[in-house]
Parts: structure tokens; sequence; C-alpha cells
């Protein structure tokens, strides 16, 4: 395949671990070296964090000199697109500001503008009927707009399309009614503001500007051959264009995940994408792969058998060689074991950490402390990531954040003796809850912190200075002395302010941001937070005559900045025991050679999230206009997304998994979900080998 024409379009097809993107990269590799310019060459991928194998090849030091392809998504390729031909463009898309240049806005910037929309509505008594947090509401609501520009229709038909699905309470109706006037009221304010959130670029590109003639000749003319990779992760409007535009390249190499979908909840459409080999000159198929053993083949056909409730095929006793099923009453009991088997892999077998995962369907913040703990107790590193978590919910956030309140007291943002004791514990080193309780006891007074700030250690009575240390009573004066000198000369605005109190303090000996590298990561992010959030509402709130450093942490608290960043998959360390969410670790796209499954009952391996104001099967191409989503069809689409999940899983797995579950939850409830009851019918089955009956 690498190795065919030049003018070849090829639709590459097959399951996980055979080998497509390592094609992919090497076909790149096979134009490049045949003298075609990397800059004519075009890589798309749907999410960035796919797009790493290619990026590593573009780092490799025996690669060829010369220029670099572009490597991005269809909407980072439209949102350059809008910006270079925005004067064209600027009226027809129906804009009121057409002399000044767009903003495109990031997730949390849309939630900001569309909480000021939506909060006289809140007061009125809207989404009353529903219990849930204001940011998910209003992710929900701009959810809704990006699944119909990600499906090509008016984002004036979603309240409908919802209310034709919906068969249970008349009162949900209203609910999808009130959605659909505040997506309205967003949509309007973009376009009076020159505001383009991600479903207002994916429109604008696929209806104003990819129809022109100018804008498809100077794509045309600047690629000329193409590589798309994992094409059944991206949404059906993608797919129409590059159907459209697939006669256009010299060559074209599409690649497809067949059992992949797994950001279905996300507008993904392995069905439109799978249309497309219809525009290619060959399909190859990609069967055998190149990491999963035979046993753990076996244990994904009898798994799949039992989840969709079709014939399983003959169980053979191999699979307890490669799969161990282990059980346990409680959480901390389930962990302690799952920690003792990760040692004995690092320890006893040689398995480098960075070759274990541990997968759960929901990391909740108990979780992933007494999971990191326990194996930091046995000299293993880890790592973890969730995307679902958010800035503000991470210790270095809340510490920086309550510093800035604490520097900029004229913005009547207040703080409390918790909030100063836990940015006390995380900014100064070696100080524990019961010191920081103390000191912040003593010297914060929210009366006097806007004339005098926080009191000094110095003037402490001795026995108390004794009960604190005077080792850490310094570091406090130092912290302390620079906020003093800071309220003397500010900074311009937040960004600086924590980029500054990181650089000249937090990050030195002593402190507890020194060597700590997460803490470093999580300054880093909020820092860029701030600046996206700056510039997308600079002059919103410079004419409300407000801060924006105010302004931000003020939506942080209430919960309408999410401030979610991903972390950056690059930067990485290597050698680290992954811990996430399931969703995320195939999110990441990576093999490892042990797999860890934990809370098997659980229904979250089950269950979909709660969405009262969207759905994201019946907003797509596939449901039937006018049809109501039944019980019957959630569980037809819990089996389907289960079976795809536990499947993508077990392809990414080069040795063994180990099953997890404990008789009950974190809640106190028992677990029993479908999961569970398919490996538990499956290891009944497993018939037990001559060794095994003699033990």
């Amino acid at each position: 395949m690498i190795r065919a024409p030049l003018d070849a379009r090829l639709f590459l097809m097959g399951p996980a671990s055979t080998g497509k993107t390592t094609a992919g990269v090497g076909r790149y590799q096979a134009l490049v070296d045949a003298g075609i310019p990397a800059s004519q060459i075009l890589i798309l991928v749907p999410q960035r964090t796919l797009a790493r194998p290619y990026f590593d090849a573009l780092a490799r030091p025996d690669r060829m000199p010369g220029g670099n392809p572009t490597i991005v998504t269809l909407g980072g390729l439209g949102q350059r697109m809008i910006s270079l031909f925005w004067p064209l463009i600027g009226r027809r898309a129906g804009f009121g500001k057409k002399r000044q240049p767009p903003t495109f806005l990031t997730l949390e910037t849309a939630q900001y503008y569309l909480a000021q929309l939506v909060r006289p509505l809140l007061e009125k008594g809207y989404f009353q009927s529903i219990k849930i947090d204001r940011n998910r509401l209003l992710s929900q609501i701009i959810d809704n707009l990006n699944k119909a520009a990600a499906i090509g229709i008016p984002y004036t038909d979603i309240g409908e399309l919802l209310k034709a699905a919906w068969v249970g309470e008349p009162a949900q109706q209203h609910v999808y009614d009130e959605a659909q006037e505040c997506a309205t009221l967003f949509r309007k304010f973009c376009l009076q503001n020159n505001l383009l959130d991600f479903s207002l670029q994916y429109e604008v590109f696929a209806k104003d500007l990819w129809p022109s003639f100018l804008c498809r000749e100077y794509l045309s003319a600047t690629y000329r051959h193409l590589i798309y990779d994992n094409v059944e992760e991206d949404v059906p409007v993608a797919h129409d264009i590059i159907q459209q535009w697939l006669p256009s390249f010299e060559s074209a190499l599409l690649i497809y995940d067949s059992d992949g979908g797994y950001r279905s909840f996300l507008g993904a459409d392995p069905q439109s994408g799978l249309a497309l080999q219809a525009g290619c000159s060959e399909v190859i198929t990609f069967t055998e792969s190149y990491i999963v053993p035979r046993t753990l083949e076996d244990f994904r056909q009898a798994l799949t058998a039992k989840l969709v409730h079709s014939t399983p095929p003959v169980i053979e006793p191999g699979i307890r060689d490669t799969v161990t099923y282990n059980g346990s009453r409680y959480l901390p009991e389930m962990v302690e074991e799952v920690a003792d088997q990760v040692a004995d892999l690092v320890q006893n077998q040689g398995t480098l950490p960075g070759e274990i995962s541990i997968l759960a369907p929901f990391l909740s913040d108990a979780l992933r402390f007494t999971l990191a703990s326990s194996l930091e107790k046995r000299s293993i590193p880890t790592r973890s990531h969730r995307p679902s978590r958010s800035l503000r919910e991470e210790p270095a956030t809340l510490c920086l954040l309550t510093l800035a309140r604490l520097a900029h007291p004229e913005w009547g943002l207040t703080c409390t003796h918790y909030d100063v004791r836990t940015a006390l514990m995380q900014a100064i080193a070696g100080m524990d809850l019961v010191r920081a309780d103390l000191l912040s006891q003593i010297v914060f007074r929210p009366k006097k912190i806007l004339a005098e700030g926080m009191g000094s250690f110095d003037v402490i009575l001795p026995d108390q200075q004794e009960r604190i240390t005077y080792a850490l009573g310094e570091k406090f004066e130092r912290l302390r002395n620079w906020l003093q000198d800071y309220r003397t000369n500010p900074a311009p605005e937040l960004d600086i302010f924590i980029s500054r109190l990181f650089g000249e303090l937090l990050s030195q000996p002593g402190f507890g941001f020194h060597d700590n590298f997460d803490a470093a990561a999580v300054a880093a992010r909020l820092v860029e937070s701030i600046k996206k959030f700056r510039w997308a509402t600079g002059e919103s709130i410079r004419k409300a005559g407000q801060s924006h450093g105010m302004e931000y942490i003020r939506m942080v608290e209430e919960g309408v900045v999410a401030a979610q960043y991903l972390v950056n998959w690059e930067e990485r360390p290597s050698d680290a025991v992954f811990i996430s969410p399931a969703f995320t670790f195939l999110s990441a796209n990576r093999a490892v050679d042990y797999q860890f499954w934990l809370d098997l009952g659980s229904q979250g391996w089950w269950e979909r999230l709660y969405q009262p104001l969207t759905h994201p099967y019946v907003l797509t191409r596939n449901w039937p206009k006018g049809r109501v989503w039944t019980d019957a069809d959630e569980v037809s689409a819990n089996q389907a997304a289960l079976a795809r999940l536990t499947t993508g899983l077990i392809r990414r797995c080069r040795k063994g998994i180990f099953l997890f579950t404990n008789r009950m939850n974190e809640q106190g409830d028992d677990q029993r979900g479908p999961l569970l009851q398919a490996v538990q019918s499956i290891f009944r089955r497993i018939p037990l080998t001559t060794e095994s009956e003699n033990v």
C-alpha cells in the first residue's frame, strides 16, 4: 500500500492494531521520498490527539529537509480559511460588524457569553424542572448547536427534533423549547458581535466558504495529496466536504477503523465515513493484529457475544492465561489488590510502568487519590488524565486564584479561612493541615485585608510561632512580602500576575510548586486559559468597566467557565502508570502491555451520561425524523456502545487484562452491571485444565 502509484486513491480499513496508521505514516514518507513537497500534503484527523504518530514522524532526526505538511482537523482548517477570506464572507454570512475581524471562541468563552444571555432567563424560571450544574447546562446548549452544524441542519430545528423523539413526561418538551430559545439568542448574539464558536465556524466554512469557487481553487492549488486518518471519528459535514474534494487530489489515503466510533456522543458518524470508499479507486482491508494475542481475541469475541446477546463462540480455556478476574467486597480492598498486582508486574516481572493502564468507567477524586497513593507507597510513578475534570477542581488552581484574590482586594472577591488554609498548604512546602489552619486563623482578617493585607508572622505570640515553626514562618513571610510588594506595583492582567508569582516565588526551593511538575502543568494551563479568555472577551469587559481577572475568577467560581484544557499528550511522562476513564484511554489511541479494568459492576460502563437538554443519538443523520426514542432503543444503543468500548480496549492490549470488581461502590450500593454479568458468565463457562483441576 505504501508503494502504491502516486495517483492512487486508497481506502484502508480494518480493526485497531492492524497497522493502519503505521501504513499512513509510511505513505507520507513515500510521498516525500518521491519528491513531492511536504507543503502540498494535507493530513486530516478528527482530533489533535490522533495526529501524534504523524508529528512523531516529523520529529525524526533522519527525515528529509524541507517544509512540513499541514496536520490539522477540518475545523481547524475551516478556521484558517475563515480568517483568510473574512473580508469576502463576513457580510454574506450575516455578521453585524463587517469591517472588524472575527473572534474565535473556545468552549470557555462561548459558555461565558452564553451565561450572560441565559442568566435573566434563569431568573424568570427557565429549566426549573431539571437539576443540573450551570456549566453542564450551558455546555449542553452549545453541544446542540455543535451537533446541528455537524450534521448540516438548521440550528432552529434542534428543539423540534428533540421533542419529536421524546416519549416521556410532557414537561420535558418545555425544557427543549427553552434550550432552543437559549441557542437562538446565543447565535444571534454571535452574529451581531463577530463571535464564532465551533458550530458557527463549521457552518460558515461548510455553507458560505467551501461552496465558493475562490476558496476551492485556493485549497486545491495548495494541497495536492491527502491523508485522512480515523475517518470514522469525524462528523458527517466533514465527510461531505471530503467527498466533494476527493476528485481534486492527485492522491488520497483514507484510513477507517472498522470498530471505531468512540466519539459518537460528540457527533462522529462511522456510517457516513464508510461511504467515502465510493470515491476511492481501491479498498484495502487489514485484518491481522500485530499486538493482540489469540487468547485475548477469544475473550473479545466471547465478551462481545455476551453483551449483544448473540450466539457465543466456543470459550477456550486459554483465556485464563491472559485475563484474570478478581473480586473484593469494598473499594479499599480492590485498590490494594490492584496496587499489589501492578507492583508485581513492575518489580518482579520487569514491566515498564508506562506499559500499564488502570481504567474505570468514571474516575472520581477518591478513586484517583487512593490509587495514586497506594502505588506511590510502592515506589511506582503514576499519571492521570480526566478531560471532564476542570482546572478549577485542581488544588494548584485554587491556590493560585486565592492568592490572586488576596493580591487584588479592590476586586471585592471574598476569601474564607478555608481558602487561605488550602492556599498555604499548596504554596509552602511542608505546611500541614494543622499548622496551615492555625496560621490562617491568625494572619487572615477579612475586614483588614483591603488596607493591610495579611498579618505578619513576626508579631504572632511566641508559643504560636513555635507551634507553626520558624522555618515555615520564614517562608510565609516571603510569600506575604511578595504579595505586599506586588500590591504597590500590580500587573495589568491576571495571567501576568500568575506567571510572575510562579516564576519568582512558588517554583523556588522551599515552596510548593518546586519540583512539582503536575502543579506546574496546571499553572501553565491556567495562564493559557486566562489569556484566551482575555483575548475573546476583552472589548465587552472593558466597555463594562470591569477587570478581566476579576471577571474570570468570578465566572470560574460560579462554574460557568469550566477552564477545561486537555493535557498535552506529547508532554506526558513516558514511564508512569496511566490512570484514566476508559474512553480517555481510547482517545489516546495507543496500546499497552497490561490493562486493569476497575468497577466491572458499575452501571457507568453501560449507561450514558445524563443529558436532559440534548441527545447524542437523536441529533444524527441516522435517526428517522419524528420517530420516538424508546427504552428498547436505549438498551440497544447501550449494548452496542459497551461492545464497541470493550473491543477497542482489548485490541489495544498486548499481554493481559486484569478485571476487578468490588461488591459495593463508593456510595455503599451493590453493583451488578451488565459488564460484570457478561464477564462472570464467560468465566463460568471456561473449562478448567487438568492442572487447574488437580490444584
